[in-house]
């Protein structure tokens, strides 16, 4: 009663605005104020408006106007239709159906409105008020035992920073110590090539007075020092220290730089436990760009790997693995021995690897020359590569179309991905190379064309998830080409069939495609420094580059 008697005390406003109604209209039962009663009988000239003041106000119930008899108020529900109606519908497209009062129907309803409203403020409000208050207090206890927790993190953290500090005051040492080789041997070179400036000035002055001479007895004496000037200018390779990562032994962080070995084991924290290790999530572009296009002749192109943000590595189906820049401009070439690579990858020491069917291996290009990294097992050729962030490198391999993972340290197996927990094997067989590509969880992500899915694997060998777009309404095996992953640990592959690009987030949820480019098969992809995506097209030679995320 007491909430009764309150809402009774409530302020009543006009129903145009917020002001205090001081005017009532009588017909539309509608509360109004002096500033709102000539709007309210302007909106609706076709009625006739009783305006009276509040106090001389009529209550009653409103009924609706019908809305096929002009002026008539509809004040009978039809039971067979369901509607209000008028008393005119009634002889016409009513007429014969059962019919019963609205004002009877209306006493119902309120008396179910009345009962839920007391049923909320009795039973249903105080639960929620209960509930509250408990997860008020849960809240304040979370707050404290994360203060605890807090608390020990930074006495842990003391206690192993200084070791952390040892390490790495160690590694600053070894880190000048190749600096300043490095460093020297630069300085030596610079010191001769200066030396032989004014040398070289003073050969281009002489050659320039025989060039300007009629003597041919000076002239026919000419002697060529191009090959002995060349000589000197060479390309110094510079090499930097790396953070890498063994998986088998406890997924240990070791620093190696020349001399120094530091290990730490760290844990992986899978994102589905709520935690992530991407960058801030960031929004897509409502449309994706094309900020760069860049023409080649490969036709058919068939891979793209980024380094820096304006130039890549790419292949196609010719020995000739080459280095462009965004103009399409051919700055350095890599010959391989096969007809064509199977695959081209970047290590973390930025350094170019491909694989190779003749010679069953994988090589990589260190100083300008071609050296074998590794030889696969017999029977297997080596297909697809992807080197992770720390530092060891994947190789699809294929036997007469069983297809598997070997993960290598150095030329070391140290894992084998084949078979899932059951035995069976996770791979289609096939004669498709399968594209990979680590997340920033630690998945490893395999666009496998032979089974037309994405398959996801963690950091175990485990498969998390499979995509083969059927929960996006495709129909009919997708054509999956290259798969890369960004910095916001999406999953992106290319389609050649439908020719867009497939939009992942970490579980497997698809986002979004990019299909408004005109991506004519998109074979390769590739990402940028400024995290922008170059995909590869294979029957135009064509390379886009493209903005898709904020």
């Amino acid at each position: 009663m007491a909430t009764a008697m309150s809402r009774a005390q409530d302020v009543i406003t006009c129903d145009l605005c917020e002001e205090a109604a001081q005017k009532f209209c009588n017909n539309c039962q509608t509360n109004l104020c002096l500033d709102c009663v000539g709007k309210h009988v302007n909106e609706t000239k076709s009625s006739c408006h009783p305006i009276v003041s509040f106090q001389y106000r009529n209550i009653r119930l409103l009924y609706p106007e019908c809305e096929i008899h002009p002026n008539q108020r509809c004040e009978i529900q039809c039971q067979q239709c369901h509607i209000p109606i008028c008393g005119m519908c009634c002889i016409g497209q009513h007429k014969g159906h059962d019919a019963e009062e609205l004002a009877k129907i209306v006493d119902l309803k309120k008396q179910t409105i009345e009962k839920e409203i007391e049923d909320a403020e009795v039973n249903i409000l105080p639960k929620y008020q209960t509930a509250d208050a408990n997860l008020e207090d849960k809240v304040k206890q979370v707050r404290a035992e994360f203060a605890k927790m807090r608390e020990e993190k930074v006495r842990l953290r003391n206690v192993w920073h200084q070791e952390v500090d040892d390490i790495f005051d160690k590694a600053e040492e070894v880190i000048a110590s190749m600096e300043n080789v490095q460093i020297s041997s630069l300085t030596a070179m610079q010191t001769k090539i200066k030396s032989k400036i004014p040398q070289m000035r003073q050969t281009v002055k002489h050659q320039t007075e025989i060039l300007r001479s009629n003597d041919a007895a000076k002239i026919n004496n000419f002697q060529s020092v191009k090959n002995e000037n060349q000589d000197i200018i060479q390309d110094i390779m510079v090499q930097f220290p790396s953070l890498i990562e063994n998986t088998d032994k406890g997924r240990d962080l070791k620093l190696e730089i020349g001399s120094l070995r530091a290990t730490m084991t760290q844990t992986f924290i899978s994102s589905q436990a709520g935690l992530s290790t991407t960058e801030p999530k960031k929004e897509f572009l409502d449309k994706s760009k094309v900020v760069i296009k860049i023409y080649t002749d490969y036709t058919p192109l068939w891979r793209v790997v980024c380094v820096e943000a304006g130039w890549a590595w790419i292949s196609g189906r010719d020995k000739t693995i080459a280095r462009i820049d965004t103009n399409g401009s051919i700055q350095d070439t890599v010959t391989t021995t096969d007809d064509w690579p199977n695959d081209i990858a970047m290590t973390l020491q930025r350094e170019l690897i491909f694989s190779e069917n003749t010679s069953k291996a994988v090589k990589i290009v260190r100083h300008g020359n071609i050296e074998t990294l590794m030889t696969t097992p017999h029977g297997w050729e080596p297909w697809g590569l992807c080197c992770t962030s720390f530092g060891d490198i994947l190789v699809h391999v294929c036997n007469g179309g069983r297809n598997k993972l070997l993960r290598y340290e150095g030329e070391k197996i140290t894992h084998e991905i084949d078979r899932d927990e059951q035995g069976k094997p996770i791979f289609t067989n096939g004669e498709y190379v399968l594209s990979m590509a680590e997340n920033n969880n630690g998945d490893v992500c395999v666009s496998d064309r032979n089974a037309g899915a994405v398959v996801v694997i963690d950091r175990k060998g485990r498969v998390r998830f499979r995509y083969d777009g059927t929960s996006v309404g495709r129909k009919g095996l997708l054509n999956l080409q290259c798969i890369v992953t960004d910095a916001w640990g999406h999953i992106i592959v290319a389609d050649v069939n439908n020719a867009c690009l497939h939009i992942l987030d970490q579980n497997g949820n698809f986002l979004r495609y990019v299909d408004n480019r005109k991506l004519i098969k998109p074979v390769g992809l590739s990402i940028d420094t400024k995290g922008r995506l170059w995909v590869a097209l294979s029957g135009t030679g064509e390379i886009k580059v493209i903005e898709y995320i904020k």
